[in-house]
């Protein structure tokens, strides 16, 4: 009877238990996704390198989450406990800490606090101080200037002492390998030499998080990782039958597709007339492979392209060789790399520019004749001089 009794407890106690318990977790799922406690927008900095249970007790005592423990269990349970990016974010009032968890994980450019970009561009760099705007609370640009023939406002100088400042590097689509290692030198922030240019195409346009006084090298290593990583996953995932005997070919190809057009939605459209002119023996006939073999990647040709040169016979010159040049002419991005790999299904052989800043597609050779007319007509009104155009 006494041993009945007590098994009697034991049962009672552990339900009681595991009653408490159910309604412990319960409780802290609802504490998870339930508005937070802040009245007032914060601003919120995730350190280089900072634990996750760093910035939770940060989030406790800013105001931010209610309980600490409940922001480590949450990010974990959603599996993203490792996954914290640096930077800092504006959080809007009594938002969950759900929602805080997956914007400290998503990265991203800062919404407050104080940041310095260096951009790399096709035809110029520039220094950018974006800090948080005291009217709206959000982040704006304050200073900017171009490295190579201005000096550094003093409002930037100061940014880039800052020991919370988030330093940043984004390369735009289309730049040559030879373009960013000019650009890496000017950024002084940076630290070493870079003995050689990496091969053109092999660095991947995209935004880097960077700390002063970090090493040029290794930053152009991840760019030449993620690069070969976009590569690769694009590769995997082709069409079948494209006319190419390697993923090298496939960059070329890419790097084409992004000097031709600015315009996302015409890429695949783009790559389904070089890839159907490689299929059918045409030459690719575009200029950008010509400017590219007259410039070698250094600079911009701030002119148009001579009848002598597009006569010239080069490596690159796509007027007088047939198939791909030897190398990419720049270096393309993710969706570019994606376009020459998923070409649009089409019977499109030729294209001209149509004046909107995107191109007027043609299947036949009298269809193409009536869009050039309309582009040359455009030229003239606009006093431009005539350029070269697709005509085989």
């Amino acid at each position: 009877m006494i041993w009945r009794n007590i098994a009697s407890n034991f049962l009672t106690l552990l339900v009681v238990i595991l009653v408490a318990m159910a309604g412990a977790v319960a409780w802290a799922k609802h504490a998870y996704v339930a508005p937070g406690p802040n009245a007032s927008a914060a601003c919120v900095r995730v350190a280089p390198g900072a634990s996750l249970n760093a910035v939770s007790q940060q989030l406790a005592q800013q105001g931010v989450v209610s309980n600490a423990y409940i922001f480590r269990a949450g990010a974990d349970y959603q599996g993203k406990a490792r996954d914290l990016k640096f930077g800092s974010y504006l959080v809007p009032p009594n938002v969950s800490m759900q929602d805080i968890v997956n914007t400290v994980t998503a990265g991203g450019p800062s919404t407050c606090g104080t940041e310095v970009i260096f951009r790399i561009g096709v035809r110029e760099n520039s220094v950018v101080l974006r800090d948080t705007d005291a009217q709206t609370g959000e982040m704006a640009e304050q200073a900017k200037y171009n490295p190579a023939t201005e000096p550094a406002p003093e409002a930037i100088t100061a940014a880039e002492a800052k020991s919370d400042v988030r330093l940043r590097l984004t390369v735009a689509e289309g730049v040559t390998s030879w373009q960013i290692v000019e650009g890496l030198k000017q950024a002084g922030f940076l630290t070493g030499d870079i003995a050689d240019v990496p091969a053109e195409g092999s660095l991947a346009p995209d935004t880097y998080d960077l700390q002063k006084g970090g090493a040029r090298a290794p930053l152009l290593e991840e760019m030449q990782r993620r690069q070969s990583a976009a590569l690769a996953a694009a590769w995997e995932a082709r069409e079948t039958g494209l006319p190419y005997a390697n993923p090298e070919e496939a960059l070329i190809m890419a790097s084409i597709i992004e000097k031709e057009t600015a315009v996302a939605a015409e890429r695949r459209v783009v790559a389904s007339v070089f890839v159907n002119r490689l299929r059918d023996g045409m030459r690719l006939q575009t200029d950008p492979t010509v400017i590219y073999g007259i410039t070698e990647g250094k600079g911009v040709l701030d002119r148009g392209i001579r009848a002598s040169e597009l006569r010239r016979r080069t490596a690159y010159n796509t007027y007088q060789i047939d198939g791909l040049p030897p190398t990419p002419i720049a270096n393309p991005g993710r969706a570019s790399i994606a376009a020459a790999l998923d070409p649009e299904d089409t019977q499109y052989v030729f294209f001209v520019a149509d004046g909107s800043g995107g191109h007027a597609f043609a299947r036949t050779l009298e269809e193409h004749n009536a869009n050039v007319a309309r582009w040359r007509e455009i030229e003239r009104q606009r006093g431009e001089p005539l350029t070269p155009v697709q005509s085989d």
